[in-house]
């Protein structure tokens, strides 16, 4: 059985020959410091695991590395930007967005492992400058297209090594999320409080771009698995009558429109899920990442209660403590972990072994452990 066969399999929830192993995405920094520059799936074949290859191009996402040659420009959104430092280790990047209506503005960091917003686009200190942003994000922010193209070569070029994934557009896939990219989070919970329409009419304003985005350019396209969700809605973030009121309606509308399509989502939650698992099935996706455990910011003790609550509803992704564990576990300690979550999570199949998220410093021969222990767990 080829990975692509058995990673398939697991997402149609049913069992492969074998446990299916990977990695959420390699990162640069990784490949770079670790992997001689190898290209991702060169990677992982050296590593020995199912390739799982993230499509990034156009996808919107502010902290890719170098974002600034993704950001799409139209006459109408001209995003001038100032890169204020270069250094790779201590980057500094200005947004001045131009509309026909007014400016925005937006600052990021950034080092060479991850990016971070230090100055949103939508100011939250005034109300009704807060209303011009959303008017002009509404009325002006486009919205990418994939080149179909490139994706097709993209997944030729992997064949059976593995799957090719994709995202809904945005700074993050999920509606929630993408909103806590354009307003800092704390505010934006606190705007659920005190004007939970004007929230309501975010959420509302970025479905129906990204409803766009999967009408436009995911349809016809050969994406195995498309991401969506992120982890501001994790339960660690927000509670779960908060994310039943403003994650729910519009995870649920991205779900049915990818599926129209044929293609399949994975909700991605980094963070805690153990008191939204219910709210995960009922916003209709396909599979739910990352099972994430305490030891990296999750709330995952017992693997089986959530293959209990998704009762093979759920293609589950993940549960693997990137740190911990794979970054700084003895190879015993990395096999007696591959065990542990195989028979909680993956006993009766649909169960995706992987990391539960990015990690930078991993030795490969620990990769090269997990990846051989879990080829032990055969079904």
């Amino acid at each position: 059985m080829t990975p692509k066969e058995r990673m398939l399999l697991a997402l149609n929830r049913e069992k492969p020959d074998r446990l299916p192993v990977t990695i959420h995405q390699w990162q640069q920094y990784h490949l770079d410091e670790y992997m001689g520059g190898a290209d991702p799936l060169d990677a992982f074949k050296a590593t020995g695991m199912d390739a799982s290859i993230q499509y990034f191009e156009a996808m919107g996402q502010y902290w890719i590395p170098d974002a600034e040659k993704y950001a799409v420009q139209t006459d109408q959104w001209r995003d001038e930007i100032t890169i204020v430092k270069s250094d790779p280790n201590d980057k500094l990047v200005h947004h001045r967005i131009v509309t026909p209506e007014g400016e925005l503005t937006y600052k990021t960091g950034a080092d060479r492992t991850t990016t971070w917003i230090t100055e949103y686009l939508i100011d939250s200190s005034d109300a009704t400058e807060r209303e011009r942003n959303l008017d002009l994000i509404e009325k002006y922010m486009p919205v990418a297209t994939l080149d179909r193209e490139n994706i097709t070569r993209e997944y030729d070029r992997i064949g059976g090594a593995g799957i090719l994934r994709g995202f809904v557009w945005g700074d993050q896939a999920g509606c929630w999320q993408h909103g806590c990219c354009l307003m800092d989070v704390q505010e934006l919970i606190m705007a659920t409080y005190d004007n939970p329409d004007w929230v309501h009419r975010l959420m509302q304003v970025l479905v129906e771009k990204k409803l766009r985005f999967v009408e436009q350019s995911l349809a016809g396209t050969k994406f195995d698995l498309i991401e969506t969700g992120g982890g501001s809605s994790s339960d660690t973030v927000i509670s779960p009558k908060l994310h039943r009121e403003f994650c729910l309606p519009y995870d649920r509308q991205i779900h049915r429109a990818v599926r129209e399509l044929g293609l399949k989502t994975t909700y991605h939650t980094c963070g805690g899920m153990m008191n939204i698992l219910d709210l995960i099935v009922e916003n209709e996706c396909d599979a739910s990442e990352t099972l994430t455990p305490p030891g990296c910011g999750g709330n995952i003790t017992e693997p089986s209660a959530v293959r209990d609550a998704f009762a093979g509803r759920v293609t589950m992704i993940g549960g693997m403590d990137q740190f911990n564990v794979l970054t700084s576990g003895t190879a015993d300690a990395i096999r007696t972990e591959v065990r542990r979550l195989f028979e909680g999570f993956g006993r009766d199949g649909s169960y995706v072994m992987s990391a539960s998220d990015h990690f930078f410093d991993a030795p490969p021969e620990n990769l090269r452990v997990f990846a051989e222990a879990a080829k032990e767990c055969v079904y």
